[in-house]
């Protein structure tokens, strides 16, 4: 994955795209649970932070104010979300298969979570003891909203590898499907009109809107002096991922093993949903 957060391009790729290729970069990079260290982590959700606020002046206060900005954000990210498959999954796992691994995903991205929740507390207690610089917090929050999001919906999607049920697709396909699902807290519904077509329908929009405004209502708890704001968005990031998994995994295994959805057209009907055969009914 690129880093963007380097290189000779990037003034270029700023000026050409308004930074949304960095930003998209940028959170695929910080979705990652344990792919670097606090002082990294703290320096790419700054960058993150700067362009977010530069973004959400051209998107203006209409735009920032209902959660559309922040939906196309997250939308526009999803395919820079790394998604391991089954096998990989078990690979980074020790070996790890079933209910077993499905805990060692979720406890990673618990920890994701927290990492990002006491990063961003950390960076919001510096700027709450300089007034000067606390007009920079919304948009550090909007950084740690945006990125607790992507965790989330990479732990979703590899919740359904670990569980058998696997989205067919592109790459943007199945990054809206598993953004939809992290809106509506649930495994994907193979059956719902619109989930699988790469384009959102009214009430997905609404219901994602809905999500990330709430989840960025959450972040506000990180705004505090000194140490408190960290360990408070720490711990509610860790609560809420793991609220998250408990109902992904609910629905998943509902759904049993061996599902195969298959994306739609726009326009066309739902996606198909194929089971295939267990192992031990082959």
């Amino acid at each position: 994955m690129t880093d963007g957060t380097t290189g000779t391009g990037r003034d270029e790729a700023e000026s050409a795209d308004g930074g949304s290729t960095e930003i998209g970069a940028l959170i695929g990079r910080l979705a990652v649970p344990g792919d670097m260290d606090r002082e990294t982590r703290g320096r790419l959700l700054a960058r993150l932070a700067r362009l977010l606020g530069a973004s959400a002046r051209r998107a203006g206060t209409a735009g920032v104010a209902g959660g559309r900005w922040l939906a196309d954000l997250l939308l526009a990210a999803g395919p820079h979300i790394p998604v391991r498959d089954l096998a990989t999954l078990r690979e980074h796992h020790h070996g790890l298969a079933g209910e077993a691994l499905a805990d060692s995903v979720v406890r990673m991205a618990g920890h994701g979570t927290t990492a990002v929740g006491a990063a961003g507390g950390a960076l919001a207690a510096v700027q709450f003891t300089a007034p000067p610089l606390l007009l920079t917090a919304p948009a550090q929050l909007v950084a740690e909203t945006l990125v607790v999001a992507a965790i989330e919906v990479k732990m979703i999607a590899e919740l359904h590898e670990v569980y058998g049920v696997r989205v067919e697709g592109s790459g943007t396909v199945r990054a809206t499907s598993y953004v939809t699902a992290w809106a509506k807290r649930r495994g994907i519904d193979p059956l719902e009109e619109g989930t699988l077509t790469g384009a959102l329908g009214t009430a997905a929009k609404s219901a994602l809107r809905k999500r990330l405004l709430k989840t960025l209502g959450r972040s506000l708890t990180t705004i505090g002096p000194f140490l408190t704001g960290a360990a408070a968005g720490a711990a509610l990031n860790r609560a809420a991922t793991r609220r998250l998994a408990g109902a992904v995994r609910a629905d998943l295994r509902r759904a049993g093993p061996g599902v195969v959805v298959s994306s739609a057209a726009p326009g066309t009907s739902p996606g198909k949903v194929l089971r295939l055969p267990r192992a031990d009914e082959r």
